[in-house]
């Protein structure tokens, strides 16, 4: 395994892993529903990715597939390297191919975290994210269930994602978080979240930097913008092809030598930090 971390290092999870990342959303079927077209090309990618390009944070979901991609990762990688980062999330059921809803009853976050313990093949979860807010549950008894499994030693950090600002504000306050992961990219640029974070220390997770592909054209520009907002920030691009990756990986390396300085649009000409 190599020690160089694509795009530099950052602390998520009480571990210091690469701030690049790889999101595992393309790894299962179209519209991440059912088995990939090649199970040994994603076994592939995934052992490239860690084994290769030093890749140590895995951003993963129950809902992929549903439930393959966790699968998907035991097989490829168990048992894990050491500094591996598998982050997982829970709270989103999935009826049908594109039908996603938000489900926070703390009996099924539950049983969704132990399921996934199961899939992964671990005791415990190093980072669980929960999916999205239900609305018609309680905040805190969502967030109340996680912490009830950290307590327990099944989930190690606690992690919102697609979750509102508001909600974000509310629960790092009263309930605590460690890690937010929200859509960032160089066409949804204005989050919020983001000086939250920076404000509260709290790693902020960047997903889909590429705009759900819109912006593959310019991988180098997009991930460069992405990493230049803070120290606090890594990303999780996804990707299902071998070459892509590399690209992703040469990218984020590239960004962090001679980009980090850049807090604009680099398509529109440096614009370097001022004090």
């Amino acid at each position: 395994m190599i020690t160089e971390s694509p795009g530099g290092q950052i602390e998520i999870a009480g571990r210091l892993v690469s701030r690049l990342g790889l999101s595992t959303m393309h790894l299962a079927g179209r519209g991440a529903w059912g088995e990939p077209t090649s199970r040994s090309a994603v076994l592939e990618l995934l052992r490239t990715a860690v084994y290769t390009h030093g890749i140590t944070h895995l951003d993963t979901s129950d809902a992929y597939g549903p439930h393959v991609v966790e699968e998907l990762i035991r097989e490829a990688l168990h048992p894990y390297p050491e500094g591996v980062l598998i982050a997982t999330k829970v709270g989103m059921v999935r009826p049908s191919r594109d039908h996603w809803a938000p489900l926070g009853r703390p009996a099924y976050i539950r049983a969704a975290v132990e399921a996934s313990l199961r899939r992964l093949g671990v005791d415990r979860l190093g980072l669980c994210y929960l999916q999205r807010l239900d609305p018609e549950v309680d905040v805190a008894d969502q967030i109340g269930a996680l912490h009830a499994l950290r307590q327990e030693g099944k989930v190690g950090y606690i992690g919102l994602a697609d979750v509102p600002p508001a909600d974000v504000r509310w629960v790092s306050h009263f309930a605590g978080v460690d890690v937010v992961q929200s859509r960032l990219s160089l066409e949804d640029q204005d989050d919020p979240l983001l000086d939250l974070c920076r404000d509260k220390g709290i790693p902020y997770v960047a997903s889909r930097p590429l705009c759900s592909g819109q912006l593959a054209g310019d991988v180098p520009a997009a991930l460069s913008w992405v990493l230049s907002q803070g120290g606090h920030v890594a990303v999780v691009p996804g990707t299902s092809s071998v070459q892509h990756l590399a690209e992703l990986v040469q990218a984020a390396s590239d960004s962090a030598g001679h980009l980090s300085g850049q807090t604009r649009d680099p398509r529109r000409g440096p614009h370097p930090l001022t004090p």
